[in-house]
């Protein structure tokens, strides 16, 4: 299941993590979607570069991509997926060169320009 293409006007922006420079949005359907790092509900983390955390197999493709190192690895325990996500710790570095999107086996990786 890939990324909900829409989900910066359809979902709620439902908390905020520590970015390397300035905070990431995290994006869930309602807040009883979103329960946080260590449980298995992490929504869509990032509003540029958007990574769907439920969806994320953490192949680690987007990271070996990304010529600009966007993306770093985060402990996500309990996530149904994996135990780590490629979190884009430097969103605001992004180039835009979707790369990252591109090499998404699951296609949870989507790049808004706008």
């Amino acid at each position: 299941m890939a990324i909900e293409e829409d989900y910066h006007s359809t979902f709620e922006k439902v908390d905020t993590y520590e970015g390397e420079n300035q905070p990431i949005q995290i994006w869930a359907k309602d807040k009883d979607s979103y329960g946080g790092i260590g449980t298995d509900k992490l929504g869509i983390w990032g509003t540029i570069v958007g990574v769907d955390f439920d969806e994320c197999v953490a192949d680690g493709a987007c990271i070996d991509a990304c010529p600009v190192e966007v993306f770093e690895w985060i402990d996500t325990p309990n996530s149904s997926e994996s135990d780590k996500k490629a979190i884009m710790i430097r969103e605001d570095e992004c180039i835009i060169c979707r790369a990252c999107e591109s090499v998404c086996p699951v296609e949870a990786v989507l790049i808004t320009e706008d």
